[in-house]
């Protein structure tokens, strides 16, 4: 509904009346009790019989979990110091993960139960496969699920023959006997098949966050690397063997040695423009001198695009997130450079609560999104690695709107 902030809740019961004039008693019909509540639900009804299939099946699936669930202990245990031991014991718990995965699928279907799947297991791109192996074994999904395994052998005979019976002895009673074991199985599976608390789930997302942020890490000193050897190491070498040669010739042709020295000198304001730029890519001095206000606007000076920026903020935040801040704006004003085609642009940076905003807008022919190569998807994970959210509305004609969010942190002095 509009207007209703997301996530409200709206109640739809109409109001209740007022009270009329009393006549000194208490008593009523109880018809409006009646109408209040729900009718009741037929004895064999869709719901019934989906329970009572549930608890059929349970004891198969009650079995073959528990024959899998001990021949994955007893194994890897008896194995464990040996070389395939441990390795056994880490696949077995990855199988695990998938036949709760199957459990929580049969749940959602017969008994209606949403548990929401777990969160992948934390390993970063590029693991070697100690850490792979360790990060399965400490898995706490897999092994909730196979003490689900474990203890349900038992329940799953009890709920088969009990439903069996029930069939052909206890006809009228069935439905409230499936829907009492149907109610506890609900709790198993809530219990033991269900994420952990947000503390785990928050874990595995920082575990992804850090690979994040370990390969971003490595990317950039590769293109520093690739940079440096490319550019003013390349030119430098040139300009130390230029200098040589100008020695060489400086007492018998001193007009070339002349103009050998000052094709060096030009070399070496080049090399000293490139690793001005090579530093300001690193970190530019004017961020650090004077703030995101003073830094963006050398950005934007270099856009090829008028670029309008407006900076509103009460202070300066943490230098990390100003820097995250300022490599965003800087990429997404390249990208406007070399991709939209737009005539205007503009920047606007300001603090809502504990969130740094960024808003990057442009007038140009839109299409940009986070799978199109432009650099968006890294942008993406960048903020994501620190809290942040980075949203992309870009359709096709334009205009095109990118929002950033960080989370703000004070400058510590």
């Amino acid at each position: 509904m509009r207007g209703v902030p997301h996530g409200t809740l709206i109640s739809m019961t109409a109001p209740r009346p007022a009270a009329g004039p009393s006549d000194g008693t208490d008593e009523h019909d109880g018809s409006d009790d009646l109408h209040r509540l729900p009718p009741p639900r037929p004895a064999y009804d869709a719901h019934t019989w989906k329970e009572i299939a549930y608890l059929l099946l349970n004891l198969p699936v009650a079995v073959f979990g528990f024959t899998y669930a001990l021949t994955v202990v007893v194994t890897g245990g008896a194995l464990t110091f040996t070389v395939i031991g441990l390795p056994l014991l880490a696949l077995g718990l990855l199988g695990a993960r998938q036949l709760g995965k199957l459990e929580r699928a049969r749940a959602r279907k017969l008994l209606g139960v949403r548990v929401a799947e777990p969160s992948p297991l934390p390993i970063a791109k590029g693991g070697g496969a100690v850490q792979r192996l360790w990060m399965a074994l400490k898995d706490p999904v897999g092994w909730r699920t196979l003490l689900y395994d474990a203890i349900r052998l038992p329940w799953g005979i009890l709920t088969f023959c009990t439903v069996l019976t029930s069939l052909f002895v206890l006809w009228p009673v069935l439905p409230y006997l499936a829907r009492v074991m149907a109610n506890l199985d609900r709790a198993m599976v809530r219990g033991l098949l269900s994420p952990s608390d947000e503390l785990e789930r928050r874990i595995a997302e920082l575990e992804s966050d850090r690979g994040i942020v370990v390969d971003t890490a490595a990317a950039d000193l590769r293109r520093i690397e690739r940079d440096l050897h490319d550019g003013a190491q390349a030119r430098l070498v040139n300009l130390a063997m230029g200098l040589g040669l100008a020695k060489e010739k400086l007492l018998e042709d001193p007009d070339t040695a002349a103009a050998m020295v000052e094709e060096a000198h030009g070399e070496v304001k080049l090399a000293l423009q490139e690793l001005r730029d090579l530093a300001r890519g690193i970190h530019p001095a004017v961020l650090t001198d004077r703030g995101l206000d003073a830094a963006l606007s050398a950005v934007a000076s270099r856009c090829t695009v008028p670029v309008k920026v407006t900076v509103d903020l009460p202070a300066r935040p943490a230098e990390a997130i100003e820097g995250i801040a300022y490599f965003t704006v800087s990429e997404l004003l390249q990208n406007i450079s070399k991709h939209s085609g737009a005539r205007t642009a503009a920047v606007d940076v300001w603090r809502t609560a504990d969130r740094l905003i960024l808003q990057v807008r442009d007038d140009g022919r839109g299409g940009a999104r986070l799978d199109g190569g432009s650099g968006m998807r890294g942008l993406a994970d960048r903020l994501g690695a620190v809290d942040g959210l980075f949203v992309v509305d870009s359709p096709a004609g334009g205009p095109t709107v990118v929002t950033a969010e960080l989370p703000w942190r004070d400058r510590t002095a």
